[in-house]
């Protein structure tokens, strides 16, 4: 038996002894009862706790105003923001392009905080690593649509034009 297979036998053994002094002390089964026989049939433990991010602390000291620890979240944001402002106004003939680009921008500002900034706040969702890639590879793609949308568009990339041609 592996050392899984007696911590688990062990912990069977546990949940069933506290089960049946359940039953005893109420005449019958109950509610309790029922969970306990369910956690039984459990492969894993509980989970009670997940750890947090990693740079997920402050990236201010906790005395500064809660603008100043969240310095990270507030800058990308506000970058995604001018650029959805630059979209809505719409005034002048490419702003839906430079808009556009100005949220992909946030983006690739958030991957580089990321990777630079030792603690970010709650810019930071996943691991290092994972939130690198994704707000850099959703940056990149945002900022590539944005240079090859229709009309005139500032990038042709031909054999995106042949796949897009093959797919409609």
């Amino acid at each position: 038996m592996t050392a899984e297979g007696a911590a688990g036998a062990s912990d069977d053994k546990v949940v069933e002894r506290e089960a049946t002094a359940v039953e005893a002390a109420t005449g019958g089964e109950t509610a309790a009862v029922e969970a306990a026989k369910r956690a039984r049939r459990r492969r894993f433990g509980l989970t009670t706790d997940t750890a947090p991010p990693e740079g997920g602390g402050r990236a201010a000291p906790g005395d500064a105003s809660a603008p100043a620890r969240q310095w990270p979240l507030l800058s990308v944001l506000v970058l995604a923001g001018i650029g959805l402002v630059v979209v809505g106004v719409d005034a002048f003939p490419q702003s839906f392009r430079v808009g556009t680009m100005l949220v992909g921008a946030a983006l690739l500002l958030g991957a580089v905080m990321r990777r630079v900034v030792p603690s970010v706040g709650m810019l930071a969702v996943r691991s290092r690593f994972t939130d690198m890639i994704t707000y850099g590879v959703m940056g990149s793609l945002i900022v590539l649509l944005a240079l090859m949308v229709q009309p005139h568009p500032w990038l042709r990339i031909p054999f995106l034009e042949d796949v897009l041609h093959l797919t409609l």
